[in-house]
């Protein structure tokens, strides 16, 4: 008996692992992880892809160009920038001369609007520049979510505790933690602001030269103005001499009061001198 023990036990095991392979068949391939074969569509093969994330973008552009009144052409921009939704950050003119503008136009409507200012004038220049800051704005999200979580947990630790040094330092605490989130919101809405409005600089000069006239008028409006600069300019000179002239005219009519004095007393101690000498002479 002792001897069919190792025996028995042997062919017990070999039934148990076959009932195992054989009932277990079906059961195995259906807890088994399925594999998806490629679907086909309209008699193609298309994988299946993983969905992109949503990108976020800071896009910014330069646009130089040439017109006849750079004035005017800037005040057509700012109307075709408001009609999209945007906005004018900035603004510099100098008639006849230049216009620059730095404008914010909405992400989705910029190449709508530069399209639109291309046909006020002559392009000279155009570039733009777009980088992604995904990552920084996904970062921002999740810190700002786990400190309003802090902020959250430790205001409900100030509702329920009773003791007092727990109360202190919980309220040093969430003071902290409040001003970071603050900071990282004002982060968030600065940056969000980058991404939904984009930034355009557009630098309008005139494509006239200063000598050019266009008729015996603009000479003489020139020529007049010319003039009146010229006039300008030397009362400016007279004003900015007039103080030194005044300084020298006090400085000769000082330097004239001593000489005279200097020579008065030559004058009289030569007097004075002439009647001694007689005297002595006609004594001797």
């Amino acid at each position: 008996m002792k001897r069919l023990w190792p025996v028995s036990l042997a062919l017990f095991a070999l039934v148990v692992t076959g009932c195992d392979e054989g009932g277990g068949g079906e059961g195995s391939s259906a807890s088994a992880p399925a594999i998806s074969a490629p679907a086909i569509v309209d008699g193609g093969l298309r994988e299946s892809q993983p969905e992109e994330a949503d990108r976020k973008e800071v896009v910014t552009g330069y646009l130089e160009m040439d017109a006849g009144d750079p004035v005017a052409t800037g005040r057509r921009v700012v109307a075709v920038v408001e009609e999209a939704g945007g906005r004018v950050d900035s603004l510099t003119e100098q008639p006849e001369a230049s216009s620059v503008l730095t404008v914010r136009v909405p992400a989705d409507r910029l190449d709508e609007v530069v399209d639109e200012i291309r046909t006020l004038g002559r392009v000279t220049s155009l570039s733009t520049t777009r980088d992604d800051v995904t990552m920084q704005y996904t970062d921002l999200e999740a810190r700002v979510g786990a400190l309003r979580a802090s902020v959250d947990r430790l205001r409900a630790l100030l509702e329920s505790s009773a003791d007092v040094e727990a109360l202190i330092a919980a309220e040093t605490a969430l003071a902290e933690r409040q001003a970071e989130l603050d900071s990282l919101e004002a982060q968030r809405r600065q940056l969000g602001d980058r991404i939904e409005l984009s930034t355009l600089t557009v630098d309008i000069t005139t494509d006239r030269l200063p000598s050019e006239q266009d008729s015996f008028w603009d000479g003489l409006v020139a020529g007049w103005n010319s003039l009146w600069a010229a006039l300008g300019a030397a009362v400016v000179g007279i004003g900015a001499a007039l103080p030194w002239v005044a300084f020298l005219f006090v400085c000769a009519g000082v330097l004239y009061l001593v000489i005279r004095l200097i020579t008065r007393r030559g004058r009289s101690s030569g007097t004075t001198g002439t009647p001694d000498t007689e005297r002595t002479d006609s004594d001797a």
